[in-house]
């Protein structure tokens, strides 16, 4: 493999679900600038339309069950034209984590992944204030009983404290003031709201639709007093004041590198560890600024970075990432089908239920995506759909390696079969004793020859299912 493909591949893997041979080989036709700038100027979303959608999944337009709308947002992570769509809002998903659990209204939180779609790569402060006007964030932190002489703290303290600065860098009289300022941001007729939730039905209608209001009665007018700022303050002018602080830039910066180039600590223990790289979140503290916070900014300085392109292989793929980028990669759901939904509920027998993260803290990442019950899970997904050649992208994957072969040769070393094979799935170089242990296995079967067509697909078939089953595999 070349390097351009080795660096292409990579890029395609961090900044969506990985991609088939054929679409590398387009990429590499573009070269990796190019590339890069497609990446992050997506234009518009392309995907299967709803309407196709619909006739699979009969409760489309309200969406109402938590595990069709994993299903829907995983089959569009699958299907789509411009995966990093699907993965900004998997990133940010996971930082204002929003749970279905509490809401009990899926359509809402779809409707929170929509938003990340749309804004998740521009100005961080415009991404802000979207959130705090979003329904499901506004129910998911009771900001409709943050009341006016009463007010309610919990949306005030994680907007500092996971959504933007991070422990250490407020005060809690900084929370009650963030806390007045958002005071009269609220859902719409909200009394009538709860009743009819406490006594509606999720069939046939589905669930209600919430919709944000601002009570201008029930806001807090009076002056207040916010990380050394003083004035009437609305929840625009908190949010403002946080984007232009350094622990925010930080705080993000830390993000944006844990998530699409190396993994770090967990979240909780950032006030007391220094970053992985200090130096590149020194750099992208910088860019945010020089930006005016502009989240596409800091991802192109990422993607063109040294540290990016030297970083293949350190992040463990969270379920996510493992189940639609092996799904993209099979080629078994070319259209909408029952299999999304069984796919969609994989992701969280792995410990990612998309859509209803455990807590406001989201899920905590890396290493921690790999305990006993998880992997088995994803070893048994991962080599049951990279095992079946009947699955067109496998087949396809495949015919490739025999074509990348040296067909003059009679017979194939085990050794150049297993590279060839690494290559094509994306896979680190395997360690010494798996790669033996593997080699000891082909060999014990002999030689590889291109004599026998089926013999040889079916063992190459048997090789790609057991790579997908080597911790080599859980890493991108």
């Amino acid at each position: 493999m070349t390097n351009q493909r080795r660096l292409i591949s990579h890029l395609l893997r961090r900044s969506g679900f990985g991609a088939t041979q054929q679409e590398i080989d387009i990429a590499c036709e573009n070269g990796y600038d190019a590339t890069v700038q497609s990446v992050l100027n997506p234009g518009e979303s392309a995907h299967i339309p709803d309407d196709v959608i619909q006739r699979y999944h009969s409760d489309m337009h309200e969406l109402r069950y938590g595990d069709s709308s994993a299903a829907y947002w995983l089959y569009r992570m699958i299907s789509t034209q411009t995966p990093m769509v699907e993965k900004i809002a998997l990133f940010w998903h996971g930082i204002f984590a929003t749970g279905y659990s509490k809401l009990n209204n899926a359509r809402s939180v779809l409707n929170q992944v929509d938003m990340f779609r749309n804004f998740g790569l521009g100005k961080f402060d415009n991404l802000l204030l979207e959130l705090s006007k979003d329904p499901a964030m506004i129910i998911w932190l009771d900001n409709h009983d943050n009341h006016n002489g009463s007010i309610n703290e919990n949306f005030g303290r994680e907007l500092l404290e996971l959504f933007s600065m991070g422990i250490g860098n407020y005060s809690e009289n900084d929370i009650k003031e963030a806390s007045r300022a958002f005071t009269g941001w609220t859902l719409g007729n909200v009394e009538y709201m709860a009743m009819r939730a406490s006594k509606d039905s999720i069939w046939p209608y589905g669930r209600i639709a919430w919709h944000f209001d601002y009570d201008k009665s029930d806001h807090d007018n009076g002056r207040k007093t916010f990380l050394e700022n003083t004035g009437d303050f609305n929840g625009e002018d908190i949010i403002k004041i946080i984007c232009n602080q350094e622990s925010t830039a930080r705080f993000i910066s830390r993000h944006l590198y844990d998530f699409f180039v190396a993994d770090e600590e967990p979240v909780p223990q950032w006030n007391y560890t220094e970053p992985n790289n200090p130096e590149a979140v020194d750099e992208l503290v910088k860019i945010y600024f020089d930006s005016d916070h502009n989240i596409s900014a800091m991802l192109e300085a990422i993607f063109y970075s040294d540290y990016f392109t030297q970083s293949e292989f350190s992040r463990v793929k969270c379920p996510a990432e493992i189940v639609a980028g092996t799904l993209r990669m099979s080629g078994s759901i070319q259209s909408p089908s029952d299999k999304i939904f069984s796919s969609g509920n994989i992701t969280g027998y792995m410990g990612q239920m998309l859509l209803n993260p455990p807590s406001v803290e989201g899920w905590h990442e890396g290493t921690e995506w790999i305990n006993s019950g998880a992997l088995v899970e994803r070893v048994n997904f991962a080599s049951s759909e990279i095992g079946d050649i009947t699955n067109p992208g496998i087949r396809s994957l495949v015919s490739r390696v025999i074509e990348s072969l040296q067909v003059d040769e009679p017979n194939i070393s085990s050794d150049e079969l297993i590279n060839t094979c690494t290559d094509l799935l994306g896979v680190a170089p395997l360690g010494d004793s798996i790669k033996q242990t593997l080699i000891n296995l082909l060999d014990s079967q002999g030689d590889f020859t291109q004599e026998n067509p089926s013999e040889l697909e079916n063992r190459i078939v048997y090789l790609l299912s057991f790579i997908s089953s080597t911790p080599e595999f859980q890493l991108t």
